[in-house]
């Protein structure tokens, strides 16, 4: 049995959940979300939570509960709470900045690199050395995030670069001569 699937999911006050056969939409004061699961398994809400059921004992039923589950509780977290996604530039003359809906960075390059904010994720950097990325859906602030480091990832050597907020670069010994 699914550890995880078999945990109902808690609808927070102000949180209201909708379903109709195997689309589950939720909303609440952050946005709204739908996510339509597969013939595997079975939504249902009681009271103030939704549970998830597998329709059979097969291998591909008992994959489909947990995720399914799993996709319910990120849609009801990212209606209430949010997602947040914290990225560290380290560097000489390495900065970030928020003009409009562009981030602008200086890493190294004979130009600055202007990055388009999307829509759905809202990106603010606090500090020069810092960049926040939040939003309500999991997937799109982890995307976004992910894009943003591609620009200069941190090299071993003097950890120069964007990483997450915590992440360990491990590091290499230089030449000796």
């Amino acid at each position: 049995m699914s550890r995880i699937g078999k945990k109902p999911v808690d609808l927070p006050s102000g949180v209201t959940a909708t379903i109709s056969g195997q689309t589950v939409e939720v909303k609440g004061p952050k946005g709204t979300h739908k996510f339509r699961a597969t013939d595997d398994v079975t939504i249902m809400q009681e009271d103030n939570a939704i549970t998830v059921m597998p329709r059979g004992s097969s291998k591909r039923a008992r994959q489909q509960w947990g995720m399914s589950r799993t996709m319910v509780a990120n849609m009801v977290k990212g209606a209430t709470e949010g997602f947040k996604k914290e990225l560290e530039i380290t560097g000489v003359g390495y900065r970030a900045a928020v003009q409009g809906n562009v981030l602008k960075l200086n890493l190294g390059y004979s130009h600055d690199v202007d990055f388009a904010i999307p829509d759905g994720v809202t990106v603010t950097a606090p500090k020069p050395t810092e960049i926040v990325v939040e939003g309500s859906d999991p997937q799109l602030v982890g995307q976004v995030a992910a894009n943003i480091r591609d620009w200069r990832r941190p090299e071993p050597y003097k950890g120069k670069g964007i990483k997450y907020k915590g992440e360990f670069i491990f590091r290499k010994e230089g030449k000796k001569k």
